[in-house]
């Protein structure tokens, strides 16, 4: 199993959606407003003032099965790509279990 996370910008957020729900197999996802900061600085402003100058994203967080890593990590690219610095980034991290709560499955089953 995998656990992808993505950073998008937040006016992508519904074309990123409706390309997921494309993807067969895909049981969920979570999506959560977030602000941060890259490595972008902005060399004319003292980096005191930069302290509370965060860029509102969008996190989607998608736990599935490893053979839908490659198609969800490229929808999510393609869907949310505009071009422009600061479109995003995706994460792919492993995931050890799973557990549903509702039935007690565990692992794959769960997702």
């Amino acid at each position: 199993m995998k656990h992808i996370i993505a950073y998008i910008k937040p006016h992508k957020l519904s074309q990123v959606t409706l390309a997921l729900r494309k993807v067969k197999g895909l049981t969920g996802m979570t999506v959560l407003d977030v602000k941060g900061f890259g490595r972008g600085k902005k060399e004319d402003v003292p980096l005191e003032e930069q302290l509370y100058d965060f860029v509102p994203h969008v996190k989607i967080e998608i736990f599935c099965k490893d053979d839908l890593v490659e198609e969800i990590v490229d929808t999510i690219e393609k869907s949310a790509h505009t071009g422009l610095r600061g479109d995003g980034k995706i994460y792919i991290c492993s995931a050890r279990e799973a557990v549903r709560i509702s039935t007690g499955e565990r692992g794959e089953n769960a997702v």
